[in-house]
């Protein structure tokens, strides 16, 4: 996992004023699958009953369980930046055991930009998630949680955004930094997080215009660093909140602290 991306102040400004012409194609591209993009619930699965509240149980016309969730992550070599390991787990939603696993090594030849991680990541990340597709897998991830963000970003459209709808995936974003967007700061937001008198630790990203943007949650106990959490395709805030609450062992959600392991793991053994 890479704690550094998309995070500084200096880098969040994605301002069109002075952008290359590959950043303009970029912001193009962007643009016109944003307008894919579904916020809502968009699924035929449903949380195991024991999770949902009696309203919920009502209202649920789906009788197809959420059984596997899907994790990915890209690790970088510490020797030559451009080395990457993406990863690919699928977890049973339940016991949260790692049933499916694969990576990718590959040499990456588009630098980072600020607000154009997923023009770097997502093509190695959608090739492994195409690969168990077109094989059929039967653990074929029915929800995939990605490192990094999602609605939660300068444009509106972080990497989770662009995988989930190239892939057309349940997506949620869950990022270890936040971005200066729309009025939020990660400094304002920890001082509620640390002020707030909450069971669940969990604050919505209500930016100065008034649109929640995402959440952060303390997802693990006396940590002063939370996750920020967004939706990413075919999912709604709720949906994407109350999944990552349920796959929390640590401060990330586990399908993706097992995707960097593997992929951190990967790229020892290949050097």
């Amino acid at each position: 996992m890479n704690d550094d991306k998309e995070a500084t102040s200096s880098e969040r400004n994605c301002s069109t004023e002075f952008q290359s012409p590959q950043q303009m194609d970029w912001i193009r591209i962007q643009d016109s699958l944003k307008r894919q993009l579904i916020t809502e619930d968009d699924f035929k699965w449903r949380l195991p009953s024991t999770m949902m509240n009696e309203r919920e149980k009502e209202g649920s016309n789906c009788e197809i369980l959420l059984k596997y969730v899907g994790g990915v992550d890209l690790s970088f070599s510490k020797e030559d930046s451009s080395i990457a390991c993406g990863t690919l787990v699928v977890l049973d939603f339940q016991t949260l055991k790692v049933v499916y696993e694969d990576s990718s090594i590959v040499r990456l030849h588009i630098p980072y930009l600020p607000g154009f991680l997923a023009f770097r990541e997502a093509p190695v990340l959608l090739e492994l998630l195409d690969k168990m597709k077109k094989n059929a897998h039967p653990f074929y991830p029915q929800l995939l949680m990605v490192d990094g963000n999602g609605l939660l970003h300068p444009r509106g459209f972080g990497l989770a955004c662009h995988i989930g709808v190239l892939a057309d995936l349940p997506t949620v974003g869950v990022g270890k930094n936040l971005h200066h967007v729309d009025g939020l700061t990660e400094s304002r937001v920890r001082e509620i997080l640390r002020a707030a008198d909450s069971p669940e630790n969990v604050l919505p990203l209500i930016g100065d215009s008034g649109c929640t943007w995402g959440a952060a949650m303390q997802s693990s106990h006396g940590s002063l660093k939370p996750i920020f959490i967004s939706v990413g395709h075919r999912v709604s805030l709720a949906t994407a909140i109350e999944t990552v609450k349920m796959t929390c062992r640590f401060r990330v959600p586990e399908p993706i602290r097992q995707a960097d392991i593997r992929s951190r793991e990967r790229l020892r053994n290949h050097q």
